[in-house]
């Protein structure tokens, strides 16, 4: 990026060149503009995070405590709102922090059919939309922060200050930007591969630089934390997987990020039997995990589907869906196959559904998987649909009992209860709760943690919180208490709530365009000028 006098320079240049009808435009006005939107349009985002993941990438290599992590954003004001709250809380450092695009939210909030389930009815185009948003709501932060430094240092030069100048010059030059990778869910790709490559290249014109893709069955998809998921054969995850990568390479973005998420720890069906054409191919390896029964063939029924395995006629258990079943216990070792597979045909990083958080659990597969991919790594979901409080009390009521410990004083069924909230075993639970990100990036691959709809749940408590008191006997004092005044004391832009919808770049421009004549919003008797 060009500096504050470079861009000014240029901007002279451009104006001298131009003659006396550009003797109006202010080279200095030109270079905040343009250091304002330094961001043209979503591509050049996509290849800038890109870029961002795989240096990140590299780093957790070397060091695997340095693992990345995201929440999920359902709107670009809360994508941006937390991009704030980083830089504010981190010395103005954004490193290793991503947003997350859940597919979930898309379909619970996005979706014109109004609240849906997770299983790919809302508009496949409401999820490029979705990036487009957050990345408009970014860089608008942006050139918000930086308008602030403009007008710092407007101060500073009427102050005759040459130290605050160079100072706030110097801030300029080394602005950290709030656009930031985004992992962005297209499900399972809302068709067949042709129709995959069609979406994956709106998310990527969008800014996209990382999508997530999941080897259900598009038309039956279902949250990876529900039952009924379906998944299907590798090589038609792999199509819609190199699908992907062509989308990236034809729009220019050489190190766009694939996530393969297998669903086949929870998944035990599958639409279709893989085709095969000799003993141990990928297609046989798929079919070995279906539960199937020996016959002879006297015992053939009308329709009945076999399979000759090793000279052998089995019958595939069949549904009254017509969906084949797999055998009980083949799911961990599915998600290790997927993942190899994946891996092994374009995908960069791999994510496992699990139905708890064990570290124990995740690290054994990525073992395995690490095996034949040594540099495998892990995108976690660190999911609200787990129960948090009750899973890791319960695992360290379960390794206490293993030791020999006394866990007499504790009821298993029941350590979600709020009775056990300040005791010892409370205490050991919330700190591997606390670890487990460090944990779990140590011991089990995981590169990225993130949480897929946490800001669905926080925007749920808040309102629940506001109302309750504002409509009861509380009234304005309510809101006052238990938002304004937090938000004052802790710093949160927010609440000036004028300046952050963009108020003070409006002022801005207008002076640009109409110098002394400008109406501007940010007067005297601005309301705003109560929060100093």
């Amino acid at each position: 990026m060009s500096t504050y006098s470079q861009e000014i320079e240029a901007a002279a240049k451009l104006r001298k060149a131009n003659g006396s009808s550009w003797d109006a435009i202010n080279p200095e006005s030109v270079a905040r503009m343009r250091l304002q939107n330094k961001f043209q349009n979503g591509l050049e985002i996509a290849r800038y995070t890109a870029n961002i993941m795989r240096k990140d990438m590299e780093a957790y290599d070397k060091d695997c405590t340095k693992y990345t992590q995201s929440l999920g954003c359902w709107h670009g004001f809360i994508g941006q709102q937390k991009m704030i709250s980083i830089k504010k809380h981190f010395e103005g450092n954004t490193d290793r922090r991503y947003l997350y695009l859940s597919g979930w939210m898309v379909a619970a909030l996005r979706s014109e059919f109004g609240p849906l389930p997770d299983q790919s009815m809302h508009e496949k185009t409401s999820v490029a939309a979705l990036i487009e948003e957050l990345y408009t709501f970014l860089r608008q932060a942006d050139a918000r922060e930086l308008g602030g430094l403009f007008r710092e240092l407007d101060a500073a030069r009427e102050a005759g200050d040459k130290d605050a100048e160079k100072a706030i010059i110097d801030k300029i030059d080394n602005h950290v930007t709030h656009v930031v990778p985004i992992i962005a869910d297209i499900d399972a790709g809302f068709g067949n591969a042709e129709a995959t490559y069609l979406l994956a290249k709106k998310m990527i014109e969008a800014g996209a630089c990382c999508i997530q893709i999941e080897n259900q069955v598009s038309d039956e998809k279902q949250c990876g934390h529900q039952d009924g998921k379906v998944t299907v054969p590798h090589e038609e995850f792999l199509a819609k997987i190199r699908a992907v990568r062509y989308a990236f390479l034809e729009l220019g973005v050489d190190n766009g990020v694939i996530v393969a998420r297998t669903d086949s720890l929870g998944a035990g069906l599958t639409k279709q039997i893989a085709v095969t054409k000799e003993p141990g191919d990928l297609g046989d390896q798929y079919n070995s995990f279906l539960d199937c029964e020996e016959v002879a063939s006297g015992d053939l029924a009308n329709g009945d589907v076999i399979i000759n395995r090793d000279g052998k006629l089995l019958r595939p258990k069949r549904l009254a869906s017509n969906l084949f079943q797999f055998r009980k216990g083949t799911g961990e070792a599915r998600c290790v196959l997927d993942s190899v597979t994946s891996l092994q045909n374009g995908a960069d990083l791999i994510w496992i559904e699990t139905e708890k958080p064990h570290v124990g659990q995740i690290g054994a597969m990525m073992d395995e998987i690490r095996k034949q991919v040594p540099n495998a790594k892990l995108v976690y979901n660190n999911s609200p649909s787990f129960n948090w409080t009750l899973n890791f009390r319960q695992q360290v009521f379960d390794a206490w009992q293993e030791e020999g410990k006394d866990v007499s004083a504790y009821n298993r069924d029941n350590l979600m209860s709020a009775e056990y909230d300040d005791t010892e075993l409370s205490r050991a639970a919330d700190d591997k709760i606390r670890t487990f990100q460090a944990d779990a990036a140590r011991e089990a691959g995981i590169f990225h943690h993130l949480i897929t709809l946490p800001t669905y749940h926080t925007a749920a408590l808040s309102t629940d919180n506001l109302a309750k008191e504002y409509f009861g006997e509380k009234g304005m004092l309510g809101y006052v208490e238990g938002v304004q005044r937090k938000e004052i004391r802790q710093g949160i832009a927010c609440v000036k709530h004028q300046n952050m919808a963009g108020s003070d770049i409006g002022d801005d421009h207008k002076e640009y365009f109409a110098g002394e004549a400008a109406l501007k919003a940010a007067g005297k008797d601005n309301t705003m000028n109560q929060f100093g």
